[in-house]
């Protein structure tokens, strides 16, 4: 039986959503910037997907702007804010254990000339408020912190970094990256304070290559992407009315249901969980998000456990599935303390809601043959 542990990294996609993705490229093809009825048939299926993603956030349609996903939602974000911001200040905020999509966009700034100050974290991933507010300065333009981190599964006060920014800099804009929260955990943006939060549709059932950026109203941001003024020229580009349509479909059921599914998901994760303390030599790392575990396995080389599962059918990640076909030191599992011989051997297990226990026993089997198996290899 294959088992699919990697949901942090992609998700299989909603029958629900083939079925709306299906109908716009087969019904509705037109381009949604003509003037004629098919075009008109598919813009109202954006402007239906931008009032239905609005919704689950209780924001405004035209805070709503759809990207080709997570990557250039973060980019957007941080790189549209600093150019715009950057006659006011170029000091910005981050922290020490962001995905790639937001930490390279801060080395870019970096060199050009902008000063980016990195938060410390504590042993399970939470970031130091005390630090951040010490840090917040007059001429302080953008806070980039991510509601769950994608590697241990962290989640981050939102709602108390966004009271400490609006106490110390009103004008510093809040950005969350929610790619791994959404549909996860409730985020209102404005009751956090958030100015821009980034989500991707294939974290949550829905397809590739297609996302969104909350812009809180009045935002300062400039657009990156220009040409033909889609999107009232905040996003240029014809839009991906079928990865559109899909998109709403899976945030609408994800975030129709998020309580239930949340509570689903997070039985099967506790489970395997308690039952992972079964194989001796492990650490346990994993944060409070319901849908990811990051287990360590002393003195055993993840790549090498990995794809020993994967001879099993079963399928886990090392790390960033983004970052993953590189070899390199996890800046979450540094920033929290992991000694080497337990940080060289993690692996990220998460789940979905088509995860089930019966499948939790066929990994932990599979586990308890062969971690001591790889052990002995080693320790030769």
């Amino acid at each position: 039986m294959v088992v699919y542990l990697d949901n942090a990294a992609t998700t299989k996609v909603f029958p629900e959503v083939l079925k709306v993705m299906n109908e716009a490229m087969e019904v509705s093809y037109g381009n949604p910037s003509a003037k004629h009825t098919k075009g008109i048939e598919a813009e109202n299926i954006v402007k239906k997907a931008r009032q239905i993603i609005a919704g689950t956030l209780k924001a405004k349609e035209k805070e709503i702007i759809f990207t080709s996903g997570g990557t250039e939602s973060n980019n957007f974000a941080i790189l549209g804010t600093a150019m715009a911001n950057k006659r006011r200040g170029k000091h910005i905020i981050t922290t020490k254990i962001e995905h790639a999509s937001v930490y390279e966009p801060m080395f870019f700034l970096e060199n050009e000339g902008f000063e980016v100050t990195y938060l410390n974290v504590d042993e399970k991933g939470i970031v130091d408020l005390k630090q951040l507010e010490d840090s917040i300065r007059e001429d302080t333009i953008l806070v980039s912190c991510m509601l769950i981190n994608n590697e241990i599964g962290a989640v981050e006060p939102i709602e108390e970094i966004g009271s400490i920014i609006e106490k110390k800099n009103p004008e510093t804009v809040f950005h969350v990256d929610a790619i791994q929260g959404y549909g996860k955990v409730p985020v209102i943006p404005k009751k956090a304070g958030i100015d821009l939060m980034s989500m991707s549709g294939h974290k949550i059932h829905g397809p590739k290559g297609v996302g969104f950026l909350y812009v809180k109203e009045k935002t300062k941001i400039q657009p990156m992407i220009l040409g033909g003024g889609q999107q009232k020229g905040m996003r240029s580009g014809t839009e991906n009315v079928p990865g559109i349509a899909g998109l709403s479909e899976a945030c609408g059921i994800m975030a129709g249901h998020l309580k239930e599914n949340a509570q689903k998901i997070g039985e099967v994760r506790e489970y395997f969980r308690s039952r992972i303390t079964e194989i001796p030599e492990i650490k346990d790392n994993s944060g409070d998000a319901p849908h990811v575990a990051s287990i360590s396995f002393k003195n055993i080389r993840s790549e090498v456990l990995l794809h020993a599962l994967e001879d099993r059918e079963i399928y886990v990640s090392s790390g960033s599935a983004c970052s993953s076909n590189r070899p390199h030191v996890s800046g979450t599992l540094s920033a929290i303390g992991l000694s080497p011989e337990y940080r060289d051997g993690t692996l990220r297990f998460s789940f979905s809601v088509y995860n089930t226990k019966e499948e939790v026993d066929q990994v932990i089997a599979a586990l308890e043959e062969l971690v001591p198996m790889l052990r002995k290899f080693v320790r030769r």
